[in-house]
């Protein structure tokens, strides 16, 4: 469940299934394992599943080696599929759906395309006697998502292709390594007419952790998620993925 309500909240609070969902390039996957580890140093237990069969880069699993670090779960396909670039989704994943624990968040793949991947354990949802939640992440500034009308459009995509419905939205505002305040500041709006829109809330903005501190003096109507950076070009190097605070 949202752990928020009216005014202006400050953590981010889930349980039970969150699954992941975004068109291609929202930046969903950093989403996903940055919030498993601010969901973590809150104290909950936390699995992550890595259902991303579409694309063969930046995918969850090239950050499992931090996360298992922390002590946070992750299933994979089996090691020596690793970075295959086949549609393989680890078996466990059925039995992570229906027994999630505190918090099992799904990284599903980007756009419709990905999603499907969602229908395929519709049986497995179907036993789901936990909070579920799907969560769309925006980044206003990619060419399918720059809109209110865009974003709906996206949605329906996702919905129709997973079966199963977005139930809140997650902003992810940025232009890599151009990204200011001033651009978190219209993403939040835009996420904000959006969740106007669509009647479905706005869980959190995405603000990397070098705006962190820039951002916090924004006026924003939802919590802010920082993300460490895991999914880099080979000549950089990723944060340190320690604990959120």
């Amino acid at each position: 469940m949202l752990g928020y309500g009216v005014g202006m909240p400050e953590q981010i609070r889930l349980s039970g299934i969150v699954v992941i969902v975004g068109n291609y390039g929202s930046g969903k996957t950093e989403v996903a394992i940055n919030l498993a580890v601010d969901q973590h140093a809150k104290g909950s237990q936390v699995h992550v599943a890595d259902l991303d069969l579409v694309n063969p880069y930046f995918r969850t699993r090239e950050a499992r080696q931090a996360l298992r670090d922390l002590g946070i779960d992750i299933v994979l396909p089996p090691e020596g599929w690793l970075q295959a670039d086949l549609p393989i989704l680890a078996p466990q994943v059925a039995g992570l759906i229906r027994q999630p624990g505190q918090l099992a968040i799904l990284d599903a793949g980007g756009d419709g395309v990905g999603a499907t991947v969602l229908a395929a354990l519709a049986d497995a949802f179907k036993t789901v006697h936990a909070p579920l939640q799907m969560l769309q992440v925006v980044n206003p500034f990619r060419p399918n998502t720059d809109t209110v009308p865009r974003c709906l459009s996206m949605r329906d995509a996702i919905e129709s292709a997973s079966r199963l419905k977005v139930t809140g939205w997650i902003g992810n505002a940025h232009l890599m390594d151009e990204t200011t305040v001033d651009h978190i500041q219209q993403g939040h709006d835009l996420l904000q007419a959006l969740a106007r829109a669509s009647g479905l809330p706005l869980v959190c903005m995405a603000v990397d952790s070098s705006l962190a501190s820039q951002a916090a003096v924004l006026t924003l109507g939802c919590p802010i998620l920082t993300i460490k950076r895991q999914l880099v070009p080979p000549w950089r190097h990723p944060m340190p993925l320690t604990d959120h605070t």
